[in-house]
């Protein structure tokens, strides 16, 4: 069926797996066949790519891609400031203050 695999890590939000796996139980009993939380999960991938120009989809995308990118710039804003504490903290000791530093061998 599927010969030309490919692994996907996919990290999602506990709703929207507990979500699918409710549409799996659905599909289970309307199907009369076992139907799996992979199984739906791609099945969703499929059909959402069929829609690729559908406003809704590319909103939640929009969405997506600006928390991501929310995240990732608070993430470096702290970054900075833990930089900045240390060098500051560093720099009040004055270059002959501190603990002497050992050389490597």
């Amino acid at each position: 069926m599927f010969e030309d695999r490919t692994k996907v890590l996919l990290i999602l939000p506990q709703d929207i797996v507990d979500r699918a796996r409710v549409l799996a139980g659905k599909a289970t009993t309307a199907l009369k066949l076992p139907v799996s939380l992979q199984i739906v999960l791609r099945a969703l991938l499929e059909e959402g790519l069929k829609r690729d120009d559908h406003p809704a989809l590319l909103a939640n995308g929009e969405g997506q891609a600006k928390a991501v990118r929310h995240k990732r710039s608070a993430a470096r804003r702290e970054r900075a400031e833990r930089e900045l504490t240390n060098l500051r903290s560093g720099a009040s000791r004055g270059l002959s203050g501190g603990r002497p530093r050992r050389r490597g061998k």
